[in-house]
């Protein structure tokens, strides 16, 4: 079952940023992970405006994320955004309908 990476990032160094990105993203496909969202185009329907960027990495299972996310060659990287952001990373399962069927 997929499982997802979803962050909520607030930039404070851009230049940084641009090169943790650069870093992390031949990472993230090296663990079979995938972008699903990536920037700040957010478009607030209710509630309050708490989101900076989102962004949602899709892995084919929880134990690839983790693996990717525990991987020694990510803590560095996990160093470098948490000096130029404020982030905060959450870990979850996909969902699996009961029979197979979508939308239940």
């Amino acid at each position: 079952m997929a499982a997802y990476l979803i962050a909520d990032i607030d930039v404070h160094d851009p230049i940084q940023f641009a090169s943790y990105r650069e870093a992390v993203a031949p990472m993230i496909a090296r663990f079979g992970g995938r972008y699903l969202m990536r920037g700040p185009a957010l478009e607030l329907r209710e509630g309050e405006d708490f989101l900076n960027r989102l962004v949602v990495l899709e892995f084919p299972t929880m134990q690839a994320l983790r693996a990717f996310y525990d991987s020694p060659d990510y803590a560095p990287l996990i160093a470098m955004r948490q000096a130029c952001t404020t982030s905060r990373v959450s870990l979850a399962e996909g969902y699996q309908p009961v029979g197979g069927l979508r939308g239940s």
